[in-house]
């Protein structure tokens, strides 16, 4: 699941540490809040003041880092491209595993797998800790035109929906642009299956119809509704993803199907024909099972209980095999945190790398490592979940000191041009640390295909260059290292 987009934009360009409290909360792109440990929402703009834990950071601009850190972030960028072994294991996950849904045997044998690996590596303080899952199951889905011709839609189940009656929902379907044209049209609306057909501007602007689609359809009386996949391009490929129930209101079976389906039916339908679909969905959620989230760390050689956190999220969806979402944000920050060990280069404060579970269709990683770690003393937050492509820079919410000084750090990256460094930053599994007070990071990459693959059968390891893991695991070790480090 993509939330780094969402969270980042929801964050906006807002330094947190003087910014007023806005009281709306946040949400996940499946439209659930986003809790703190103590069951309380987080809010778009929090304003807990961050604590301060470096010294003289005003005077830490570009010729610092340069004097300070050049030789250091020259031997990171040298070590991280000599060879392609993290993409090679990236692959073995993902061909070895499968699809890493919560809640199945293929995420928790992943973990083992991850585990033994990162212990076998020599890491210190490998572990998992549990967290609890939700266990949604798809089951055999279809989707299938009746009339005015027989055809087969492109389609996927929407994480969390119910299912359909065991003989299917047949019914006409009524095509609308966006919400505005449902209400409008609301009187049409009743017994039928509604189709948003919303074009794709920005996944924030867009996935709005994916998540909140059932209960708008509900609310008209519609017995089902289908969402045009939220993609910027598409071969027939429809992308799952998570999705929203209010529990004041009938559940109707929810499901995305391709574009290029969605525009088929909104033409038949514009042409004046009725267009009757049958949608079949098994769809079942089971109990709640436990899954892990894993930690690794190099201890730091002066203030070990200062920690920079970094990770992705170790589940996926369970089409695909998740590559870019987010096996490659796991690969890239676990190599980060491998140079930084073969390189011997061991920062004042401790980094910790957290590979989350859960984000794609619960957030429940992120939230439990709130819980258990949020009172530590938490230097930086920092999540890689936009695919992986060549990097750009970063992205950061927090003091306008600590801005600066991170600003002046990416200088450094120069020869791989990932310099800069953007205002308003963050991720889903980090959000539950916005309540500690705890600044946010994620890497910015050049990811205009990343909407193509996304949720989708076609988010396998072919989709990412491995000279592109490397640059971002490059840029990640080095920026990681001085936030750890500085003074």
């Amino acid at each position: 699941m993509f939330y780094i987009v969402v969270i980042a934009l929801l964050m906006g360009n807002t330094l947190i540490s003087t910014a007023q409290e806005t009281r709306k909360p946040m949400m996940t792109p499946g439209g659930q809040p986003i809790l703190t440990p103590q069951g309380t929402p987080v809010y778009e703009s929090a304003s807990n003041a961050n604590v301060m834990y470096y010294s003289n950071i005003t005077q830490r601009d570009s010729a610092y880092m340069h004097k300070t850190y050049g030789e250091v972030a020259k031997r990171i960028l040298q070590h991280a491209m000599k060879d392609s072994a993290s993409y090679k294991r990236l692959q073995y996950m993902c061909d070895t595993f499968g699809p890493r849904f919560s809640g199945t045997q293929n995420l928790e044998r992943a973990i083992d797998w991850l585990l033994q690996t990162m212990k076998s590596d020599g890491h210190e303080n490998v572990r998992g800790e549990e967290v609890k899952v939700p266990a949604w199951v798809r089951g055999e889905e279809s989707c299938v035109m009746l009339s005015p011709r027989p055809y087969t839609l492109s389609m996927l189940g929407l994480g969390g929906s119910t299912a359909t009656p065991k003989e299917g929902i047949t019914a006409e379907v009524l095509v609308v642009k966006d919400f505005a044209e449902l209400q409008r049209r609301s009187s049409e609306a009743k017994g039928k299956i509604v189709l948003f057909n919303a074009q794709f501007t920005s996944y924030r602007n867009t996935v709005r119809y994916r998540s909140e689609g059932a209960v708008r359809a509900a609310e008209v009386g519609a017995v089902a509704s289908l969402v045009r996949s939220v993609a910027s391009y598409s071969m027939r490929t429809p992308h799952t993803g998570g999705m929203r129930y209010q529990d004041s209101l009938k559940k109707i079976p929810h499901a995305a199907i391709s574009t290029e389906d969605a525009d088929i039916v909104a033409r038949m339908t514009e042409r004046g024909e009725k267009v009757t679909l049958r949608l079949t969905m098994n769809a079942q959620t089971l109990p709640d099972a436990v899954s892990r989230n894993v930690l690794a760390e190099l201890k730091g050689s002066e203030k070990p209980d200062e920690i920079v956190v970094m990770g992705g999220h170790i589940d996926s969806w369970d089409v695909g095999t998740g590559a870019l979402d987010d096996a490659g944000g796991c690969f890239a920050t676990w190599k980060a945190l491998q140079i930084l060990k073969e390189l011997g280069l061991r920062p004042r404060r401790t980094v910790r790398l957290a590979l989350w579970t859960n984000e794609e269709n619960g957030l429940r990683g992120g939230a439990k490592y709130a819980e258990l770690h949020g009172a530590e003393k938490h230097v930086l937050a920092f999540e890689s979940d936009g695919g992986i492509f060549a990097p750009k820079g970063f992205g950061f919410t927090g003091a306008a000191d600590v801005f600066k000084a991170y600003k002046a750090a990416a200088t450094l990256l120069q020869p791989i041009q990932a310099t800069e460094v953007s205002v308003g930053g963050g991720g889903a599994d980090i959000s539950p640390l916005i309540a500690f007070g705890v600044p946010q990071m994620n890497i910015d990459v050049e990811g205009s295909k990343y909407f193509w693959f996304h949720h989708t059968h076609a988010d396998t390891p072919d989709k990412i260059d491995p000279l592109d893991l490397n640059k971002c695991a490059a840029a990640i070790a080095v920026m990681i290292y001085i936030a750890a480090d500085l003074p």
